[in-house]
Formats: structure tokens, C-alpha cells, sequence
């Protein structure tokens, strides 16, 4: 049995043709399910990919650390690739933010620097 890495497994998500569509056309459409990604999001492939072709520029090396200001899915995401590839990531979000995206970005092992609604966000 072939083994994968649980990178690996982003953006491996199927692609399903939708038959049930309103309306009449004679056009094939699919959608790629991309909330079957390992965090759940839209958002896993670009920040892997981010990450990746930072690293291949020479720009960051694991170990360092990559500061993000997020509200939502994107977060999640970096927490998890920046886990994956071995980084420290400080995510910047607004306080009123939920407790569970927090918990989860913190799950991911993010740190978690809550903003004031004053200051701004």
C-alpha cells in the first residue's frame, strides 16, 4: 500500500459532475470539492502553495516565523500548512472573532494575537 502524507492529501479533493442543476444546458459542469481538503477549507492549496514558493525563493526556511492578519478560513489554513512545513505562526485577528475558529487555529498551533474592535479591524 502506498502511504501519503497528509500535505499531500491537499488539493487531492474529486471533482464531481453536477447533473441536478435548474435549468436546461447542454454544457458538462463539475465542481472540485475542495471542503474535503485536511482543514476543511478552500483555502489549504494556496496557503501551501504560499508557503512553498516562499520557501523555493530563498524567502523563508522552517523554523522561521510567519505573522498572518486573518478573520477566517485563510488562517486555518496557514496554521495548518505553517504546521505541516515546520514554521511558528502568529495569526493577528479582530477579538470579536469566535472562540471556535480561534480554538481551532490555536489546535493547528497558531498563536493568537486578538486586536481591539477600537484599534481599527
Amino acid at each position: 500500500m502506498d502511504e501519503k502524507t497528509i500535505e499531500s492529501c491537499i488539493g487531492e479533493t474529486p471533482l464531481v459532475r453536477l447533473r441536478r442543476l435548474p435549468g436546461l444546458t447542454r454544457n458538462r459542469l463539475y465542481a472540485k470539492v475542495e471542503g474535503n481538503n485536511p482543514a476543511g477549507s478552500v483555502k489549504d492549496r494556496p496557503a501551501l502553495s504560499m508557503i512553498r514558493h516562499a520557501e523555493e525563493r530563498g524567502q523563508i526556511k522552517p523554523g522561521d516565523t510567519l505573522i498572518e492578519a486573518t478573520s477566517g478560513n485563510t488562517g486555518i489554513a496557514l496554521a495548518f500548512a505553517a504546521s505541516l512545513r515546520g514554521y511558528r505562526m502568529i495569526l493577528i485577528m479582530p477579538e470579536q472573532l469566535s472562540i471556535e475558529r480561534r480554538q481551532t487555529m490555536h489546535a493547528l498551533g497558531a498563536e493568537i494575537l486578538l486586536v481591539p474592535k477600537s484599534g481599527g479591524w
